[in-house]
């Protein structure tokens, strides 16, 4: 298992390879990579905030759970923070398991998490102005078929 959070970016090729050479005992590897989104008005930067060793260990915490519930040989999470532009790279998830269908699972199950409950907080810098990230309620209902990750 791997947990990053970094300011710098990543290259979510290389890290796939990396990952996937490193599986034994794997029949799928699944990877996603989340890249920063353009918003109405115009976005100039997303500004992205954690607590260093928290957030990390929140995160961790949940890859053990999806090791365990989906029978996963490895797990890859890398997220950003600081300053991000549109279609900046943000985050990666990868999962490797003796079968596919686990591996999607857990893929969908760390994508859902870091979406909903993963500590960090997302500020919009557009042409309209500045303003927080809100939840959103399908991301909540995302998780919520999890059965309360």
């Amino acid at each position: 298992m791997s947990v990053r959070v970094d300011p710098a970016p990543f290259d979510a090729g290389a890290e796939l390879n990396r990952f996937a050479a490193a599986q034994t005992g794997a029949g799928a590897v699944v990877s996603f990579t989340g890249v920063v989104r353009d918003v109405a008005g115009g976005l100039l930067e997303m500004q992205i905030e954690h607590y260093p060793g928290m957030t990390e260990k929140a995160i961790a915490a949940m890859v053990d759970t999806a090791l365990d519930r989906f029978g996963l040989t490895g797990a890859l999470v890398i997220h950003r923070h600081g300053v991000l532009g549109p279609d900046d790279p943000i985050m990666m998830v990868a999962t490797a398991a003796p079968h596919r269908k686990d591996a999607f699972a857990a893929a969908e199950f760390l994508m859902d998490y870091l979406k909903s409950r993963a500590p960090f907080w997302k500020k919009e810098v557009t042409g309209d102005g500045t303003g927080w990230v809100a939840s959103k309620d399908e991301d909540e209902e995302a998780l919520d078929r999890w059965g309360g990750a």
